[in-house]
């Protein structure tokens, strides 16, 4: 990487820039921490890439020829530690294997793998499994007392959010679908147990499942969130995700039937009570329809259409 050529995503400038003197400070010296961390592990730098929010990810290879990927988080990314722990304990089980760390400058050295499941062409029906088999080599026992977030605090933190933003954006969502959530949120808060609770990714969706470039039938997760939870949390993940495409109408019944198939869908691959992800997915669905709401993402009138339809029903059965 020759002086001056260092590229930095518009996302990633603009995330800093939002972060006054200090993300303009971490902008100066990035290219400094790049050139510092390729001699002190023996790596070439390739291209970045493009998708970066926040930190800045680069592909990279070492002297051996291997290929790699640079992750350097900034100062203000508090994910990253939670992410350093979780690849740490995997080993490369379920997750892209950590090669290197750098905790003074918040850098990951990381297995580099293929296209993410949400740019792979193929029916809905086979990601879900392809998610749920990943899922369950990527979970791993919970452990007291390790720092991260329970299911129980997520569900009320979401809750807080859901609740004011509903408010503030001039209520989005029907009363109904919002009351829904409140009951699903004491009853997931309600029978939280460490003792049926695993370490969860947080956020398994399709792009953060890659193909691994060893075997292209098996995936891995980057970017994990770390969480304390049943294991239903990270299948309401994939309720969440689901878009309604052209065969699909406005009306709640025509979007309320594909909702139920794919719980029960998810319940049959996983084991997991499909109660629970119907729960977890209606309130993560309608979390993040408010989010999408509150920064002007248009995806947010779907999101929060799917809600109202699905909070029509209180169960899957």
């Amino acid at each position: 990487m020759k002086a001056g050529s260092l590229e930095i995503p518009e996302r990633v400038r603009a995330r800093a820039a939002e972060s006054g003197d200090t993300g303009a400070a971490w902008l100066a010296g990035l290219q400094d921490v790049v050139l510092e961390l390729a001699g002190q592990w023996g790596l070439s730098i390739g291209r970045t890439f493009s998708r970066g929010t926040e930190a800045f990810v680069a592909a990279v290879t070492f002297s051996t020829g291997r290929p790699a990927v640079l992750k350097i988080a900034p100062p203000w990314c508090d994910a990253v530690s939670s992410q350093l722990n979780i690849l740490k304990a995997a080993h490369g089980r379920g997750y892209s294997e950590l090669y290197q760390y750098d905790e003074y400058h918040r850098a990951l050295l990381l297995e580099r793998l293929g296209p993410p499941l949400g740019d792979i062409g193929m029916r809905d029906f086979r990601k879900l499994e392809i998610i749920c088999a990943t899922l369950e080599e990527a979970w791993m026992p919970a452990l007291r007392n390790s720092g991260f977030a329970t299911g129980a605090d997520k569900a009320a933190r979401l809750c807080d959010f859901i609740e004011a933003a509903w408010l503030d954006l001039g209520r989005p969502c029907s009363e109904r679908t919002i009351e829904r959530v409140r009951r699903f949120v004491e009853l997931r808060r309600g029978v939280f147990d460490w003792d049926q609770a695993v370490l969860a990714h947080g956020d398994s969706h399709p792009w953060n499942a890659l193909q691994s470039r060893d075997d292209p039938k098996r995936f891995k997760f980057i970017d994990p969130d770390g969480l304390v939870a049943e294991k239903a949390y990270d299948l309401g993940i994939q309720m969440r995700e689901w878009v309604a495409d052209g065969r699909h109408s406005r009306a709640p019944r025509d979007l309320l039937s594909p909702g139920i198939k794919r719980c029960r869908k998810l319940a049959h691959l996983s084991g997991v009570d499909a109660e629970a992800i119907w729960q977890w997915g209606l309130i993560e669905r309608t979390s993040t329809g408010l989010h999408f709401a509150k920064h002007g993402v248009h995806e947010s009138s779907e999101m929060l259409t799917v809600a109202d339809a699905w909070a029509t029903a209180d169960g899957p059965d």
